[in-house]
């Protein structure tokens, strides 16, 4: 009996990890989906040659899409088995890959895409989906596993593209990518248990309750701000970096750009362990330096403006840093109301990537006029806005 129960939760955590890992390789694979036909634009010019002007249409559309399905799909995960939405999602974004392998015109293809950004949003139900099945004093930990994964389908699904299409064209970058989900719906099926759903809201009054959530919970909405303000600052550099490649004194594509990818995997191994930091020493104290470790890395950045090593330890420094704060954010706000996670992961998501296309243009407009220079103190004024929501404005409210 003793050995059996001895056992029990050694079983129990091996059982979570393999979970979590299985969620992580979910987010990762679907969103992927919506970084693959960034590489591939002058690929799309060549096949479409009488569209040409309008092959900007397709990455566009894309993140279009995923914006629209993050409000308009990742609230469901609240009303229905979590399970049952991945799977039919996707079906849906493996119809929608052939699609695009198969389009026979430009417009085609766009019209795929923005269905591949809004099916692509599965990532958005694997994240709440580890905040269930972790016992709350690992969620921290769980919840950075599963964004490892999503992080490393960001960072390295340009790198993937590229080499696809490199040896067997642009078409079967899409092909590929249908492999893949359908080798991970059967494990899903075979291994992946179902979530219990939190609410029975009927579907809008689930989209209007989230506005409510952002008005009852001040953390998310500070959590939110925050985040957005992080994520501005880090799209701010990597919008950028392939301009300031392609001057004197480095002279380099596309490709070298893209191979900082690679390097900004630092960020997202590091995600587990910031997780469990958030666990033992609580979220707002890893946000804290978080913040502090962007703000460094735009000061390593300033003065990188010709050195490729500075520009590699900076990328280090920053995605370790958004990524950190990402995880504790993340774990600070699922704690706040159990039953509505997916909702309240939209409500800070949908707030991030609005300050990422914030801080893209930005970036746009700053880099012309004040370069590399101007760009490092944008991402300066972020990091400090960000400092600004976490710190003074909380303790301005506690006086009061």
């Amino acid at each position: 009996m003793s050995t059996s129960n001895a056992s029990t939760p050694a079983s129990a955590d091996r059982s979570l990890r393999g979970l979590l890992l299985l969620l992580a390789t979910i987010a990762g694979v679907a969103v992927a989906n919506i970084y693959y036909n960034q590489p591939l634009l002058d690929d799309f010019r060549q096949s479409f040659p009488h569209s040409a002007s309008w092959v900007g249409a397709v990455p566009a559309v894309t993140q279009l899409g995923y914006a629209a399905g993050m409000l308009l799909l990742a609230p469901l995960g609240d009303r229905f088995d979590r399970r049952r939405l991945i799977l039919l999602q996707i079906v849906g974004i493996c119809v929608a890959l052939v699609v695009a392998t198969a389009a026979p015109t430009l417009s085609v293809l766009i019209v795929a895409s923005l269905a591949i950004g809004v099916l692509a949003t599965i990532a958005q139900q694997a994240v709440p989906f580890a905040a269930e099945l972790a016992p709350p004093a690992e969620r921290g930990h769980a919840v950075g596993t599963v964004m490892s994964g999503l992080l490393l389908g960001i960072l390295l699904a340009r790198t993937a593209s590229g080499v696809i299409a490199e040896y067997f064209g642009w078409r079967a970058v899409f092909g590929a990518s249908v492999v893949a989900l359908l080798v991970l719906a059967v494990v899903i099926i075979l291994r992946l248990p179902k979530s219990q759903p939190t609410s029975t809201l009927p579907y809008g009054k689930l989209l209007v309750s989230m506005w409510h959530l952002l008005v009852e919970h001040r953390a998310l909405r500070e959590a939110s701000l925050t985040g957005a303000a992080l994520f501005a600052a880090f799209s701010i550099f990597w919008s950028v970096l392939a301009l300031l490649l392609a001057g004197a004194p480095f002279h380099l594509g596309p490709q070298a750009a893209g191979l900082f990818g690679i390097v900004g995997a630092a960020g997202a191994m590091a995600a587990p362990l910031a997780g469990k930091f958030a666990d033992r020493r609580g979220p707002r104290a890893i946000i804290t330096v978080s913040i502090v470790l962007v703000a460094i890395s735009f000061v390593v950045f300033g003065a990188s403006a010709k050195s490729i090593a500075g520009l590699v330890v900076g990328v280090i420094i920053l995605d370790i840093g958004v990524q950190a704060a990402q995880i504790s954010n993340q774990s600070r706000i699922y704690a706040l109301k159990p039953d509505a996670r997916s909702r309240v992961n939209t409500v800070y998501m949908v707030a991030y990537f609005i300050g990422g296309a914030i801080g893209s243009g930005v970036g746009a407009a700053v880099w012309p006029a004040f370069g590399w220079l101007g760009v490092s103190a944008a991402g300066l004024v972020f990091a400090g806005l960000a400092a600004w929501n976490h710190l003074a404005l909380p303790a301005r409210a506690a006086k009061v």
